[in-house]
């Protein structure tokens, strides 16, 4: 490393001696003073990584010399210091990586060059379904269901922890990524050798889902990527980025009685979504954090995606340090954290100096009132107290203000009437809630308040609980409260994502039957961070999010067409009408329950032998080898084309002739519409292809579980069942109509048909292209039928860059155009010129009409950096870092 500005020093920590670069001698020649602490960690990787090719001298001057209010112009490169994966995208991203193999193979390079060359951690958490719930043995049942479905897949994950170096995997049972990221994987501060030397440096990450986010609560800076940019990080590849603006968002006061940190973050969201931090990072300071412990905290971090930002950050401070002793981290762990933050200047405390922010938003943490939000969108908060009133708003728009219907149900729980805005499915579920101990905590007492005054959850709520971790359960069997919350139906249904990924798995035959025969709405209630349309569930309209004890309370009154604060959730023996209020367990109680359950000795029991797994795992069964064994028969796990007939010569950006639309969408259009996760229709492309190779409907699973197999996951691409295709109207799913035949057909088809005529194909669409998690195939999938380039007003960022590591043009609408405005139908023949191999800016598109007539305007080319310049050139990132190891 070059250290032109001479801040490399040593850290006696430890009875060791550490080599760090240190921002304090940095600040003695540059004006540092003003720079968000996440900045500063930016800087110190700069610092570190300095080489004079991918990180200059000029890089590090730019970043000091920050200006908040500048727009984003300078690039610089920042290498994680690990990765980590959940298996819905971990299983493609370690795909990917043994085609790499065997492509090197083909370009007669050494295969043993793709290879981590940092930590690289995936947690098994996504493929755990709710087949069997509400008895005491679900969770054992639904994890046998679950290893009989994901054999191959787990044996492939099994063979990658072999063949690869720096690659772990936590099998299935452990809990939920991003907490077991918290609780267990974070160093939050290194201590490693490197080259020879013993190294201290900030713990950054960057991660296959989203939610990555949620270590920004302990000071990890890291977000979620794509897969493919993942698997480029893991093989040594820095992450181009512009230094980005940063927000900061002071946070004063504390919060009232009977409110949670889930109505705390719905807050943060709505707040944020509204001020505009897309591309951004956020920053929490303030003396509101004095009284923010460590898990409301990661609360809020792990929701940024919700409100759009980059990263969504707080700073290390005494609580961090008090968060790594209970959850059994080392005190030399602990003593590396706090003597190298303070050494840094990154330790707060409440002599910090304030930063200087691009813009700064203040929340009084008292004004917070109980939320829940829904029911598409995670960002539409609703207070609770117009909860009601905002369902009946909302069926109105979805039912033209028809009269509610009631149907009767005869199911295996007994003979009740199923009613629009009845709950289907309310589940404790997702890591943005299930790792805080307060409103899990909360959840059981108020489970135990309720099942004292005779409340039951209704006949036709599908009841769960999974929790985020071990650790969980540990502390509700202690408190006494599991039991509570079983007499209800909130048995442990497993440990994993489960209902928040889409995997809330069958409702009972008489009920869907109902649903689907009478056209009825249908509601879910969970402790989400997700609730976009198709995902929960294929049979449920609306979705709302709220905190753990609102699930219990929504399930008790059994429809979201009610008041919590004024309608009766039953009676007591005594006759007497009970209210929410009656049940709610106070702060009080919730924090002694807290302080006498919740200890070392949870978090111990909880991770030890994380990495072993159980005797479900050791059965699993895998061949040792450094190049993938494929299966030509296997309906999991197959050799993606990306590489087929690669050389070593580079291509160009070339412009588009004669292309058509594929899809033109509207706005809000979610990577869940783009690519689902969840069931996968017996008559759809994806189904037809698994029953012609022998598989039947009961061993389908999931999209996401066949992520391994492109040949399901194309056929999937465009295929969520509410996805609403403009060149198809009246119809909802993955339909398009083919030009000029004006034919109906599937998406998949049309796709296969253009590519036997020839013909490239263009996606059209609104606002917020791509929202929603950070999924690698919502590029891939596109990639794959054809489309040469997305055309829209505005992306989400990872979908974005996903689209460009895939070689997929990202097409911008300037400011206030769109297709509407343009007079665009999508059944023209479009051209799209001046991309200059990529160093142009903008473009133009020319629209050609059947009348002759066309339409010519102006693009944005959203190819943003010169590095994501040369990703296009070679066709994506993934043969940028194959050409570049191969040579």
């Amino acid at each position: 490393m070059s250290d032109t500005l001479k801040t490399a020093d040593v850290l006696a920590c430890n009875n060791q001696t550490y080599k760090y670069f240190s921002l304090k001698k940095l600040a003695a020649s540059h004006d540092i003073s003003h720079l968000p602490f996440s900045l500063k960690i930016l800087l110190e990787n700069l610092l570190r990584h300095e080489d004079g090719v991918d990180v200059t001298l000029s890089d590090i001057e730019a970043l000091c010399q920050w200006d908040p209010q500048a727009e984003p112009a300078t690039e610089i490169a920042f290498t994680p210091s690990r990765v980590v994966l959940q298996d819905f995208t971990g299983v493609p991203a370690v795909v990917d990586l043994a085609a790499m193999r065997d492509a090197m193979k083909m370009l007669g390079g050494d295969v043993e060059k793709i290879n981590p060359l940092s930590p690289a951690e995936l947690v098994i958490d996504h493929s755990i379904q709710v087949d069997k719930y509400g008895t005491h043995d679900a969770a054992d049942l639904n994890t046998q269901i679950e290893f009989r479905r994901n054999m191959e897949r787990y044996g492939f994950l099994k063979w990658g922890q072999s063949a690869f170096d720096n690659f772990s995997v936590v099998p299935p049972g452990n809990g939920i990524v991003h907490q077991v990221n918290l609780e267990y994987l974070a160093r939050v501060i290194f201590g490693a050798e490197q080259r020879g030397e013993l190294m201290a440096y900030p713990d950054t990450v960057v991660g296959t889902d989203s939610h990555t986010t949620m270590i920004n609560g302990i000071g990890v800076l890291g977000w979620g990527v794509g897969g493919i940019e993942a698997e480029a990080a893991m093989l040594g590849q820095a992450i181009s980025m512009l230094i980005p603006q940063v927000v900061g968002f002071k946070l004063t006061g504390k919060l009232q009685e009977g409110v949670t940190a889930t109505d705390l973050v719905l807050t943060v969201v709505d707040m944020l979504r509204e001020h505009g931090v897309v591309g951004k990072f956020v920053e929490f300071f303030g003396a509101g954090l004095q009284h923010l412990p460590l898990a409301d905290r990661a609360t809020i971090a792990n929701m940024a995606p919700e409100y759009g930002a980059t990263c969504g950050i707080f700073p290390v401070d005494q609580e961090s340090l008090r968060y790594l002793r209970l959850t059994g981290r080392t005190e030399d762990q602990v003593n590396l954290v706090e003597a190298y933050t303070k050494a840094q200047g990154l330790f707060h405390d409440e002599h910090s100096q304030d930063a200087s922010y691009t813009a700064v938003l203040e929340l009084d943490m008292g004004d917070v009132v109980p939320s829940i939000s829904g029911p598409k969108r995670p960002q539409d908060r609703i207070v609770l107290t117009e909860a009601k009133a905002t369902y009946n708003k909302h069926f109105n728009e979805f039912e033209n203000g028809r009269a509610p219907k009631s149907v009767p149900v005869s199911a295996a729980k007994g003979d009740y009437s199923f009613t629009d805005g009845d709950i289907a499915v309310a589940a404790i579920t997702s890591c943005t809630n299930t790792s805080n101990p307060a409103v899990m905590l909360g959840a059981g007492l108020l489970a135990r308040n309720a099942a004292a005054k005779g409340l039951e959850v209704k006949p036709w709520v599908k009841t769960s609980l999974a929790p985020g971790s071990k650790v969980v359960s540990h502390y509700l069997n202690s408190a006494g409260l599991m039991d509570d919350l079983e007499a209800l139906g909130f048995n442990v249904v497993g440990f994993g994502c489960t209902t928040c990924i889409g995997n809330s798995g069958p409702l009972d035959p008489a009920l869907s039957q109902a649903i689907n025969g009478h056209d009825l709405i249908a509601t879910s209630v969970l402790s989400g961070n997700r609730n976009f349309e198709g995902r929960i569930h294929a049979d449920i309209q609306m979705n709302f999010l709220a905190s753990p004890p609102l699930v219990v309370a929504y399930a008790i009154a059994g429809t979201m067409n009610f008041d919590l604060y004024n309608d009766s959730l039953g009676d007591d023996p005594d006759g007497n009408p009970v209210y929410l209020k009656d049940i709610w367990p106070s702060d009080h109680e919730i924090a002694d329950t807290i302080q006498s359950n919740v200890n070392q000795n949870s978090f111990a029991q909880g991770y030890e032998g994380i990495f072993e797994g159980d005797a479900n795992w050791e059965a699993v069964k895998t061949n040792p080898s450094k190049l993938f064994d494929w299966q030509a028969d296997s309906t999991y796990i197959k050799n993606p084309p990306y590489f087929a007939g690669m050389t070593m010569d580079v291509g160009t950006i070339d412009n588009i002739t004669g292309a058509r639309v594929l899809a033109k969408l509207g706005d809000s259009v979610t990577t869940d519409h783009i690519s689902p996760a969840g069931a996968i229709a017996e008559d759809s492309p994806a189904g037809e292809y698994l029953k012609s190779k022998g598989v039947d409907k009961a061993n389908f699973n999931s999209y996401g579980s066949r992520r391994g197999n492109h040949e399901v996951m194309m056929r999937g691409t465009f295929a969520n069942i509410r996805l609403r295709n403009q060149l198809a109207p009246g119809t909802e799913g993955g339909w398009t109509r083919h030009q000029p035949s004006d034919e109906e057909m599937s998406i998949f088809h049309a796709a296969m048909q253009y590519q036997a005529e020839g013909v490239p194909l263009l996606v059209i669409g609104g606002t917020e292209y791509g929202t929603g998690s950070s999924r690698d195939w919502a590029a891939k999938g596109t990639n794959l039928l054809g489309v040469k380039a997305v055309l829209v007003q505005s992306y989400e960022r990872i979908h974005r860059s996903n689209l460009v590591g895939m070689g997929v043009i990202p097409l911008q609408f300037k400011a206030g155009e769109s297709a509407d405005s343009h007079g665009l139908t999508g059944t023209e023949v479009y051209d799209v010129s001046g991309l200059q191999n990529g160093a142009s800016k903008t473009a133009r598109v020319t629209a050609h009409r059947h009348d002759g007539t066309s339409v010519s305007f102006e693009v944005d080319v959203r190819i943003d950096t010169p590095k994501e310049v040369e990703y296009c050139r070679h066709g994506g990132i993934l043969h940028y870092v194959l050409r570049n190891l191969a040579s």
